[in-house]
């Protein structure tokens, strides 16, 4: 376990349903897959931590598993904040440099970000993210770098994701009883359309829908910039839920059944289609084994993804970005995997529908590039792109500085 710690990135996602710790490196600007650990979560009630034990144990084992497919101690980690606790607002503000023209620095660009984060937020918030929307310099708009342009005053329209600084601080302390010192923290949903989005979609407009077991995540975004996030309380585990009521079986059959024979669609499954249910008396109970109609499941799941993506229509005409979404709708997380998701997502909303799948790193295994680890691979994603920004900027900084001292003598 040599491995120089700084050029490593480790990243944590301790979702309802799994803890997932990922490892990449770095190597000449390129990030490439070192190792992974997924163990199924514990402790964990409707997306929050409910026991700080248990959660922190299967945090542990999966940081365990990294750190022995990695070769390499793990000492950090990236976290993702999920939640219905998670939420979006937009604001605006700006700064007035005086009568004459100037240049726009990073020091004022800086200044207009602070004047627009200045907005009254109950004690118990915390912010996860400043997310500039565009800038407008004296009677410009929709510029996404002021830097090095000139005027006389420069605002800022900018979306700040905020979350309960309790739940945040549960997730970090979880991270820290496992061993894991927690560098920063990330919005899943952000997380997830880094790996699953194209730029042309950013551009034209799109909602990226992260499904996760207790929670949606949303993340709209509309000519390059982020335009509204936020977080619905509906995700793969009421679809199951529903499933286990319905049939009178387990949650873990009703699981299986859901991934086996599940649709969101009751038209697409033939009428005289039967399937077996309570044949595994291991989960069922002891209950003996009968049959049933598949379209039976169907008439059970479809109001479910009605009821979501219903909610999700509505969350974004609240938002005023339903009208916005020129390339369409991006489902991704575990739930995303259900058939028939799609049909109802472009039949409430209206507009084309697709499967994100997360853009697989350099030697990383196939069984990752699947909807469930979108967010964990964005957060690596997103992580790297942080980082290669920040040393830029300081190294403009530090060559900004050698020229001032060198033209002083």
């Amino acid at each position: 376990m040599n491995q120089k710690q700084e050029n490593l990135i480790t990243v944590l996602d301790a979702g309802s349903a799994k803890s997932v710790v990922l490892v990449a490196e770095v190597q000449d600007g390129v990030l490439r897959y070192r190792g992974h650990g997924v163990e199924r979560s514990r402790g964990m009630r409707k997306g929050l931590i409910a026991e700080l034990g248990p959660a922190a144990e299967a945090i542990n084992r999966a940081a365990l598993t990294a750190e022995r497919v990695a070769k390499a101690g793990i000492e950090t980690c990236v976290v993702g904040i999920g939640g219905t606790h998670v939420r979006g607002i937009n604001s605006r503000g700006g700064i007035s440099m005086g009568s004459r023209m100037r240049e726009i620095t990073r020091e004022e660009v800086k200044a207009a970000v602070d004047r627009a984060r200045s907005v009254a937020l109950p004690p118990d918030r915390e912010v996860l993210h400043l997310l500039p929307q565009e800038f407008i310099l004296d009677d410009q708009a929709g510029i996404h770098d002021p830097v090095g342009m000139v005027g006389t005053r420069l605002e800022v329209n900018l979306h700040l994701s905020t979350c309960s600084g309790g739940v945040a601080q549960s997730v970090i302390t979880c991270a820290n009883r496992a061993g894991l010192e927690v560098l920063d923290t990330v919005y899943e949903g952000i997380a997830a359309a880094e790996a699953v989005l194209s730029s042309d979609e950013r551009e034209l407009g799109v909602c990226l829908v992260d499904i996760g077991a207790s929670t949606t995540e949303l993340a709209v975004f509309f000519e390059g910039s982020i335009a509204h996030t936020a977080v619905l309380p509906i995700g793969g585990d009421h679809f199951t839920n529903d499933l286990a009521v319905g049939l009178h079986v387990t949650v873990e059959e009703a699981e299986q059944l859901k991934k086996l024979y599940g649709n969101c669609v009751v038209t697409a499954v033939p009428q005289m289609n039967e399937i077996e249910v309570g044949g595994n008396l291991a989960i069922s109970g002891g209950q003996p084994a009968r049959m049933v109609r598949q379209r039976f499941l169907a008439e059970i799941l479809e109001p479910r993804a009605r009821e979501l993506f219903t909610m999700l229509r509505d969350n974004l005409r609240s938002g005023g970005v339903l009208e916005a979404l020129g390339a369409g709708c991006v489902l991704t997380g575990g739930g995303a995997n259900m058939l028939g998701l799609l049909d109802n997502a472009e039949s409430l909303l209206r507009v084309p529908a697709r499967v994100g799948f997360p853009v697989p790193l350099s030697r990383m295994p196939q069984e990752l590039v699947m909807p469930e680890f979108s967010a964990a691979i964005g957060m690596l994603l997103y992580t790297h792109r942080t980082q290669v920004r920040r040393a830029s900027e300081e190294q403009g900084l530090r060559a900004k500085l050698k020229a001032i001292f060198a033209g002083s003598f």
